[in-house]
């Protein structure tokens, strides 16, 4: 199928969706090599379209699609990190056959919304992700001490663990110490912070037994090795995006692979680096990250 072909088929078969999840060829979550890499495509659900220093680059989903369908079509490409609308459009173009499916679970807290870390469960639920045999979940959870949505957010994370380990699915928590500056809401990736953040999403619900943590690397991608004591999690990195400038890019690979090499780190989920690189070639963007894994 054609991406101009997706709407019509949505219009006149959306039972099409559900045909081709039910057939859709299944793997493990780990490969032999043991080592994990997922491109993350749930970002505009969010509010967050913007990817390589220009505002609205994720706004257009034809081209969204045709850069993840390429990045999917590469080897040691494992999966993809997506919310409904996207993993539903993946099904019909047969690019997820094969791969790991990781479904997005939590978008409602709104890029620059007051309520961004009143973050609701908005995506596929637990039962959802086994229902349509999807492969993992994820969450974000990030918190601010003086917001108080942040509770809200931490408790409904907790269950959201609890419900993923009741299907054994794996469950991938990515969190964030964070504050308001000038409105505006910062992550903190100091070696503290991060440290902070891992113990506590650590902790959350009944166990921990299928629960992975999605990690950014700190500002002094040095300090990691003594951050990743803070758990026995499997770990994964964060990629995020790279930068607008080749030179830019250089640097993040060269934090990427060193951090990739310690204990307990599985892999790499990463989005805007690969599906927009400052040079525009996401084939080759995917294969240097390959070639670190």
């Amino acid at each position: 199928m054609r991406i101009s072909d997706l709407t019509g088929v949505r219009s006149r078969h959306p039972e099409a969706i559900a045909e081709a999840a039910a057939r859709r060829a299944r793997r493990p979550l780990l490969g032999p090599s043991g080592r994990l890499l997922v491109v993350a495509a749930d970002h505009t659900a969010r509010g967050a379209l913007d990817a390589g220093g220009r505002r609205l680059a994720m706004a257009d989903r034809a081209d969204l699609l045709e850069r993840l369908c390429a990045a999917l079509s590469r080897p040691g490409v494992d999966g993809v990190l997506a919310t409904a609308d996207i993993l539903d459009d993946l099904l019909l173009l047969g690019a997820l056959e094969n791969k790991v499916v990781m479904g997005s679970m939590n978008r409602g807290g709104l890029l620059g919304a007051s309520f961004e870390l009143d973050d609701r469960f908005t995506g596929p639920s637990a039962g959802d992700l086994a229902r349509r045999g999807f492969d993992a979940g994820k969450l974000l959870l990030r918190i601010d001490p003086e917001d108080p949505g942040s509770l809200r957010t931490l408790e409904s994370a907790a269950r959201a663990v609890d419900a993923m380990a009741a299907q054994r699915l794996p469950v991938f928590v990515e969190p964030f110490l964070c504050r308001r500056d000038g409105g505006l809401l910062r992550n903190d990736l100091g070696a503290e912070a991060v440290t902070a953040s891992l113990a506590i999403a650590s902790g959350l619900g009944a166990t921990s037994a299928y629960t992975w943590l999605k990690v950014p690397v700190t500002e002094d991608a040095g300090a990691m090795e003594r951050v990743l004591r803070a758990t026995t999690l499997p770990v994964v990195l964060l990629g995020g995006d790279a930068g607008t400038a080749p030179e830019d890019a250089e640097r993040a690979y060269e934090r990427w692979g060193a951090v990739l090499r310690l204990p307990g780190v599985r892999g790499m989920v990463v989005g805007r680096a690969l599906l927009y690189p400052p040079d525009g070639d996401v084939a080759g963007a995917v294969d240097r990250v390959v070639g670190l894994l």
